[in-house]
């Protein structure tokens, strides 16, 4: 399976879309812009993406239809799929991702799958706060989680 990888520039940075010939694998976002930067691609699965990364932050799109293979452990598959089904617009807390996959005691490991969504954005990480309702750990910054859920409406932006 061929890799491909373009950039696409957001309002909150650059953003890394890594594919292969059938699916997206991987997005996140890049604080230094490397040298090399594919900005354009004849990859269909990345020009649907950026196409849908488009109207997401146009505030066109609330859910995301594409063909996605996350690399990760069963465990860290279970966590992404309950990451997708938190409505646009809404959070939760980590304790309510673990017990929904099923174990609240497990709330630390499901704070570490969490952390290693390869699928920023589309996999709606950012949507998951502390239990007192605080931005707590995102790996493209605080700041982006932040813009995120503000850019969605959530009723927590309010707290912030």
């Amino acid at each position: 399976m061929l890799k491909e990888n373009v950039y696409y520039q957001s309002e909150i940075g650059l953003i890394e879309i890594v594919a292969t010939d059938n699916s997206i694998s991987k997005m996140g976002f890049v604080d230094e812009k490397p040298s090399e930067t594919v900005l354009e691609t004849s990859n269909n699965f990345l020009k649907e993406c950026i196409g849908q990364l488009r109207e997401y932050f146009a505030s066109e799109r609330k859910i995301f239809s594409l063909n996605l293979a996350p690399i990760g452990t069963d465990f860290e598959k279970s966590v992404w799929q309950e990451l997708v089904k938190i409505p646009f617009g809404e959070t939760i807390s980590y304790l309510q991702l673990a017990e929904r996959i099923g174990n609240k005691k497990a709330i630390r490991a499901v704070g570490r799958a969490n952390g290693k969504n390869p699928l920023a954005i589309i996999i709606p990480c950012h949507r998951v706060i502390g239990s007192n309702g605080s931005l707590t750990g995102y790996g493209g910054g605080l700041w982006r989680k932040e813009w995120l859920l503000k850019h969605e409406g959530s009723r927590q932006a309010t707290f912030w």
